[in-house]
């Protein structure tokens, strides 16, 4: 008997049949003689309907009350969800996160794991219940509900499967697992059989919208074998596993020198002009930036040819932390000694991820031939030991996965299937 935790995004149980689906899917599992532990996600765009309705009779909604507001999407669906199973003749309990035992710190809407007390969760599975749980949710030392951030239906169903030493989680979706680039640009991309955990940190981090990276860190942190498939097919999806893991699933020594092409969209440039290039400069400016809670990912400094002593330091960041960076930056005008701050929206991201790119040479070189070729021009430049990213234009970026996909070899014949065309 093997103990399976499985998590059903919103996009799987968006309504009265989807929600029937999965639950003939749970049981389906329950029967082949294991115990099942599910976290759903809330019903479609059910959180995002919410957040539009705080907004409609709040200009500032409070954090501990929006926190309470958004649970209300994933209670429904584990509700009904759990209402669906007992329909099929097996018993299921509903547990939001709070009565499930998962806690987290005191940080509304984007709080943080502190543990996970899960007597209430086994004990069901012990009595031969299905336990079915509201992702995204949990309770503060105050008794307060929280909310764990986007994707925190993903941290949830991984949190439990660690509490409860699962043998397996199972992330559901509407595509068929995690595929060499998103299918929706790249219709010709195939699906990955495994990723190390390291690999699939860098496509979360930079793009993939299968993960988030936050479910993958606590994976990795924990040793969570994580399978990542369809709720609309029983086709094999792509295993997430520790290195040794994954050579034994690919039958392989070495690893592929690419594995995928992540890309972002929801990222902006901030370059700050005509920075003091002197020692401690850059250290006080990405204090500030820290200060401000923005999170940061590619930097460059360069240094004008005909301004001595001058430097301009650029750097990506989330758009929605622009106007915080931005705020943060000019306040300190004076003591940094910088000239202006240019801002761009208008930028994408591409990256390249592959474990053996470690061990191969001339990886950088076909990627900029590549990209060249497309007649598309890189503004910067940030690696990893298993990454390649490039900063495009926006509106190029869709060409440039496109072009650098078929020119690493990764386009296969036929087109990759999306069943709800959101990928959650």
């Amino acid at each position: 008997m093997s103990l399976i935790v499985q998590k059903f995004g919103g996009s799987s149980v968006a309504d009265a049949e989807s929600i029937q689906r999965v639950a003939r899917r749970i049981v389906e599992t329950k029967e082949a003689g294991n115990q099942v532990v599910v976290i759903v996600s809330a019903m479609g765009d059910t959180t995002d309907e919410l957040i539009d309705l705080a907004n409609l009779v709040s200009s500032d909604p409070p954090g501990r009350e929006l926190d309470i507001l958004l649970t209300a999407g994933e209670r429904i669906s584990m509700a009904l969800l759990a209402m669906a199973v007992n329909e099929l003749g097996v018993e299921a309990r509903a547990y939001t996160g709070q009565q499930a035992g998962l806690h987290t710190d005191a940080v509304y809407g984007k709080a943080s794991i502190t543990g996970v007390v899960p007597e209430r969760i086994l004990s069901a599975i012990d009595e031969g219940a299905i336990a079915i749980i509201a992702g995204f949710q949990g309770v503060n030392d105050a008794n307060d509900v929280t909310t764990l951030g986007r994707g925190g239906s993903d941290t949830t169903a991984v949190a439990f499967a660690a509490a409860v030493h699962a043998d397996v989680c199972e992330i559901y979706s509407d595509v068929d697992g995690v595929f060499s680039a998103d299918p929706r640009i790249a219709p010709r991309a195939h699906k990955l059989d495994a990723l190390t955990f390291e690999e699939t940190l860098e496509m979360a981090a930079h793009g993939a919208k299968i993960l988030h990276l936050r479910a993958v860190e606590y994976a990795r942190r924990f040793n969570v074998p994580l399978h990542v498939r369809s709720s609309f097919s029983h086709k094999e999806g792509t295993w997430i596993v520790d290195e040794k893991m994954r050579r034994l699933l690919d039958g392989k020594n070495e690893a592929p020198i690419i594995s995928g092409i992540s890309h972002d969209k929801s990222q902006a440039k901030i370059t700050v002009i005509g920075l003091p290039d002197v020692p401690g400069t850059a250290a006080r400016l990405f204090s500030i930036i820290a200060e401000a809670d923005v999170n940061i990912d590619m930097i460059v400094q360069n240094v004008p040819t005909n301004m001595r002593g001058i430097a301009n330091i650029s750097f990506t960041l989330p758009i929605s932390d622009v106007p915080a960076a931005v705020t943060a930056l000019e306040a300190a005008k004076d003591d940094l000694g910088f000239l202006k701050i240019n801002q761009d929206d208008g930028v994408g991201i591409l990256s390249l991820v592959g474990a053996g790119m470690r061990t191969h040479p001339g990886v950088s070189a076909k990627l900029f031939g590549a990209l060249n070729d497309a007649g598309i021009n890189i503004d910067l430049i940030s690696t990893s030991e298993i990454r390649i990213s490039v900063v495009v234009e926006q509106d190029e970026l869709d060409e440039a996965v496109r072009a650098v996909h078929t020119a690493f070899g990764l386009d296969v014949d036929g087109e990759a299937i999306v069943y709800g065309g959101t990928g959650r």
